[in-house]
């Protein structure tokens, strides 16, 4: 996905949930469209995320801007005028909303798509726990050495999946850390 082209990244707006299959459909019709030397690459940049449901561990990806896809393309001439077939192309793909920016969209600088190519990089080679819980949570340990037990939470660490509790032993309060999969929020 690096920029080899004379191509830039724009950012462009698509129906929530159809970020894959607008990817997938400029991919094929460009070719068949005749504007394949103009519009390049199209990346939904996404992060390996894992979380227990129903006691399994799942790992789905997620996308880091849902409802919005990043297309390289030659959008201007070099005069700096839109290249309307290009636009046409685009704006007429089943699933896609508009350009961010409007009728002159702006295409994101390299950093921007150095930074971005570079976290969905990082993301895709590391799997982070989906964590939803907040600190004052109250949880139930269904898991370990303390299981049924009920803690607060304390602190959260998302990078190592473990939280902190504090769980009443012999009723003192006492320090515990549990994965995040451990636990279940208290009822």
């Amino acid at each position: 996905m690096e920029n080899t082209h004379s191509g830039k990244w724009f950012v462009v707006q698509t129906l929530s949930g159809q970020e894959f299959k607008v990817q997938e459909s400029v991919m094929k019709r460009r070719e068949i469209e005749g504007v394949a030397d103009r519009v390049f690459d199209v990346a939904v940049p996404t992060e390996r995320v894992s979380e227990v449901r129903q006691g399994r561990k799942t790992t789905m990806n997620r996308k880091f801007f849902p409802g919005y896809i990043l297309v390289n393309m030659a959008l201007y001439d070099a005069d700096g005028k839109v290249d309307g077939e290009v636009w046409a192309f685009i704006k007429e793909s089943q699933g896609i909303i508009g350009f961010i920016g409007g009728d002159r969209p702006l295409p994101l600088t390299d950093t921007e798509v150095s930074d971005i190519m570079n976290q969905a990089k990082e993301a895709d080679e590391t799997e982070k726990p989906k964590i939803d819980f907040e600190i004052g949570d109250v949880v139930n340990i269904r898991d370990g050495a303390f299981e049924n037990f009920e803690g607060e939470i304390e602190s959260v660490d998302p990078d190592r999946g473990k939280l902190r509790l504090s769980v009443s032993i012999f009723g003192r309060s006492t320090p515990v850390e549990v994965e995040y999969w451990q636990v279940e929020r208290a009822t």
